[in-house]
C-alpha cells in the first residue's frame, strides 16, 4: 500500500529538515485555531480548532513524536484541547517563545536540531529560526514566511497542522504505517 501523497514533490531541503524530528512545538492563535479572538456577551473567551489537526497531531504522537504547544496568552480552552488531545507539554502565557522552547527542551532531554516549530507572526520568529526545522502557515506574517522553512497551504486553525503532521510523517518514512490502521 502506497499512500504517500506528493512525498516526490517535497523540497529535498525541507525532507532532510524534517528527518529525525522528536517534537513539534507549536503556537496556538493562528497556528492551531484561526487566530480570531471570539468573546461572548459574559466575557467567555471562544476558539475553533480544526478535527483535522487533531488528528494529525494524534498521528505524531503514535508514531512517537512528541508534541508541545507554546503559548503567549493563558487560556482554560488551550489546557482543555491539549487534554483532549494528549499533549502533555503545554505553556501558556509566554511570548518569549525560543526561552520557553529552550525551557521545554531541557525538560525532555532533546534539542533544537530535533525540534520543528510552527508559528505564525513575530513573537515566534526567534523559536522558528532556531529550530531545526522552521515553518509557518499559509496566512502567517510576511516577514515569518520569509524566514520559514516551510509554508503551509492551509491557513491556520483550518488543516496547516495537519499538513505539517503528514509532512513530518511522509519525511520519516512513517505516513503508511500511521494511516494503514484506517484501512
Amino acid at each position: 500500500m502506497d499512500t504517500t501523497q506528493s512525498n516526490s514533490t517535497l523540497d529535498a531541503n525541507v525532507r532532510e529538515k524534517a528527518r529525525d524530528i522528536k517534537l513539534l512545538a507549536l503556537d496556538v492563535d493562528g497556528v492551531l485555531s484561526d487566530g480570531k479572538l471570539y468573546y461572548g456577551n459574559d466575557g467567555e473567551e471562544l476558539k475553533c480548532f480544526s478535527i483535522l489537526d487533531g488528528l494529525g497531531i494524534k498521528l505524531l504522537q503514535d508514531q512517537g513524536i512528541i508534541v508541545a504547544i507554546i503559548t503567549g496568552r493563558q487560556s482554560n480552552i488551550v489546557s482543555r484541547r491539549a487534554k483532549e488531545l494528549s499533549i502533555k507539554h503545554v505553556v501558556q502565557g509566554r511570548e518569549d517563545k525560543i526561552t520557553a522552547l529552550n525551557e521545554l527542551l531541557a525538560t525532555t532531554g532533546l534539542t533544537l536540531q530535533q525540534t520543528a516549530y510552527m508559528g505564525d507572526d513575530l513573537p515566534d520568529l526567534s523559536a522558528i529560526i532556531q529550530c531545526r526545522l522552521g515553518t509557518t502557515v499559509a496566512n502567517g506574517h510576511d516577514i515569518v514566511k520569509q524566514h520559514a522553512d516551510w509554508v503551509s497551504n492551509k491557513s491556520g486553525g483550518n488543516g496547516a497542522v495537519r499538513e505539517l503532521a503528514d509532512l513530518l510523517l511522509q519525511a520519516n518514512d512513517l505516513f503508511d504505517a500511521s494511516v494503514k490502521p484506517f484501512f
